[in-house]
């Protein structure tokens, strides 16, 4: 026989007799010194079972932490300012919108009303929930009243003062037959308590302004753990139906998205499995690592 097949089948007959079970062809490991020795792990090729249930966003036992998709919304019928500023004091005088935390008189002869409700009452409410003005029709019984800006002041109780003039002459066209009325839907303000609108009336105008209210804070909502921010998803009126009509599509307010349904994962943990430390190796006869014995 050949030398180098001597040597080799040597090899094979002390490997083979390293095995426990070897002629029986059980199990056969290997002689490791752990066994007894067990320990408690997970095994990798176990994955997580996934349980997927589908939920109301907007349910009402979960806690919404004050999400952006939690924001509110403004009843469309209750988003309207109507001021009507007159004077009659014989002079050219200075009116002044807002403004609570300043609480400044009126020249005499110069009134301010709210439709709604009224010019206190308007105050105050900004105080606690302060809103944002987006859009504005302004009439005036004088056309040269438009001449006169509007001084949009902001007042801090450490003392600055910024100031932002607004021309109701930008918002004249041509094309409006009634020249004693704009309508601006580019006109923004926030209305806090720091916040005020003055304007120089004419003697003897009568001013009208519709805003729109764009958005608010509703301090009420805490109490319910909802967000405090209001919106209004519904398009401004202008009074052109043609346009009104292009505007009446479904909008996003600010990219607020509307309610959909959410996917909520389940993970399972999986259950403990035990299993020896040692290398086990398994020897069948015609399975995959036996080793035939040569002759």
């Amino acid at each position: 026989m050949n030398p180098y097949n001597d040597e080799l089948m040597a090899y094979e007959d002390d490997a083979e007799d390293r095995y426990d079970d070897y002629d029986g062809y059980e199990e056969d490991d290997f002689d490791t010194g752990f066994e007894g020795h067990e320990d408690s792990y997970y095994d990798e090729d176990e994955y997580y079972d996934e349980e997927v249930e589908y939920i109301p966003a907007d349910d009402d036992d979960m806690y919404d932490s004050y999400k952006t998709n939690s924001i509110g919304r403004i009843d469309p019928n209750d988003r309207t300012l109507t001021v009507v500023v007159k004077n009659t004091s014989g002079a050219d005088a200075e009116a002044i919108l807002f403004g609570a935390n300043e609480e400044a008189a009126q020249p005499a002869g110069v009134t301010v009303s709210v439709e709604e409700s009224s010019h206190k009452e308007v105050r105050e409410e900004s105080k606690a929930n302060p809103f944002k003005i987006v859009g504005m029709k302004m009439s005036v019984s004088n056309p040269l009243q438009f001449d006169n800006v509007l001084k949009i002041n902001k007042r801090t109780a450490t003392g600055s003062n910024s100031v932002r003039v607004y021309q109701p002459r930008n918002a004249t066209s041509p094309q409006n037959f009634t020249q004693g009325l704009i309508d601006d839907n580019n006109f923004e303000v926030d209305v806090t308590g720091q916040d005020s609108i003055r304007l120089l009336l004419k003697d003897g105008v009568t001013v009208v302004f519709t805003f729109t209210i764009k958005a608010r804070a509703n301090m009420g909502n805490l109490l319910d753990g909802k967000n405090v921010a209001e919106l209004s998803t519904a398009p401004r009126t202008t009074g052109l139906p043609q346009l009104d009509l292009i505007r009446s599509k479904k909008p996003t307010a600010f990219g607020l998205k509307p309610k959909k349904l959410v996917k909520k994962i389940v993970r399972k943990r999986p259950s403990p499995v035990k299993r020896r430390r040692g290398i086990s190796m398994r020897r069948r006869p015609g399975g995959r690592g036996f080793l035939r014995r040569r002759r």
